[in-house]
C-alpha cells in the first residue's frame, strides 16, 4: 500500500486532476467551501488550473448549491 505524502487531504472531486489540485493547494485551498470566496477568473490565473477543472468545479459546487465568485 502506498500514500501519497506530498498532497494535503481535500474535499474536491477526483475529475479535477492532480496538476489542479496542487495549484489550489499551494494557493491555500484545500476544500471545496473555500471555492464560493474566488472567481473562475482568479482559480484560471493558478498554474495547473484549466477549464476542465473549473468545470468540474463549477459542478461540484452547483451540486451543494453553491458558485464562484460573482456568479
Amino acid at each position: 500500500m502506498t500514500s501519497d505524502t506530498t498532497t494535503p487531504p481535500d474535499d474536491f472531486p477526483h475529475g479535477i486532476g492532480n496538476p489542479a489540485r496542487r495549484a489550489l493547494h499551494a494557493a491555500g485551498y484545500t476544500a471545496l467551501a473555500q471555492l464560493p470566496a474566488v472567481s473562475e477568473a482568479e482559480l484560471k490565473r493558478l498554474h495547473g488550473v484549466g477549464p476542465k477543472a473549473v468545470g468540474v468545479l463549477r459542478a461540484a459546487l452547483e451540486a451543494k448549491g453553491l458558485s464562484f465568485a460573482g456568479e
